[in-house]
């Protein structure tokens, strides 16, 4: 298999994929959830907006891909017991995944405790096997210094995963913050991953985040379980290079 032929087969098994379309529709998810099954494999998971999860997980019924949602999204100001509310929701509706934004406008204000407290309500009720994601938008962060910040805040309240971006913003992922918070989780002594996401929509955007992943964290590191890519467009080049 050619270089493109490798990463578009590691990458197939890593995506979330996703769409949080203004328009989005059951129609939309319902089309999401059938490409998310391939001749060359599955996704991990697909990622809709909350109203859509029992869709999603009806449509997904018998295959191993996960359900993925979104809370406290986009903008990250939603109050705490509305967050709780939702998140409660969505996994009763069958959600296997919960994609959290981190109040960042708090921690920028000082006002890291709502912070914490908002990811820690979200975890209590989130609570194993569920698996909870916090979104640090990091293209709104003004530094890697509080990118790092931000990454060991979402740590100590008990993530599965930190994520770079909820893509609506004008900065999404990049490769710097993704290795500022990999260099968080290099250092702390329980696992936990990583979800590149926003604006990845080639196979080449692709390998750059997982050479970075390789490289700070071993070559035997990045599975499902420790690294994701969130992504709408990067599906049709993957299948496009194993067809």
């Amino acid at each position: 298999m050619t270089d493109r032929g490798s990463v578009a087969r590691r990458a197939l098994g890593l995506l979330d994929l996703t769409d949080l379309s203004d328009d989005c529709t059951v129609e939309s998810v319902s089309d999401l959830c059938r490409r998310a099954v391939s001749p060359h494999g599955h996704v991990a998971a697909v990622c809709v907006w909350p109203r859509f999860v029992r869709s999603a997980k009806e449509a997904l019924a018998g295959t191993p891909v996960r359900v993925a949602t979104v809370v406290n999204f986009p903008s990250g100001d939603e109050g705490i017991d509305d967050v709780v509310t939702m998140t409660r929701r969505a996994i009763d509706d069958g959600a296997d995944e919960i994609d959290v934004v981190i109040p960042y406008r708090a921690v920028l204000t000082g006002d890291e405790a709502r912070a914490v407290g908002m990811l820690r309500a979200v975890r209590r009720v989130a609570s194993h096997p569920i698996l909870l994601k916090v979104i640090l938008e990091t293209g709104e962060l003004p530094d890697d210094a509080t990118i790092a910040r931000c990454s060991r805040l979402a740590i100590a309240a008990g993530t599965d995963f930190i994520k770079t971006s909820t893509g609506k913003t004008k900065i999404s992922a990049t490769v710097e913050a993704v290795a500022t918070m990999l260099s968080v989780i290099a250092k702390t002594p329980r696992t936990v991953g990583i979800k590149p996401s926003g604006g990845i929509k080639s196979l080449d955007d692709a390998a750059r985040y997982l050479a970075v992943a390789d490289r700070i964290m071993g070559t035997d590191w990045v599975s499902p379980s420790t690294f994701r890519f969130g992504a709408s467009g990067l599906l049709g080049g993957i299948l496009d290079e194993l067809s």
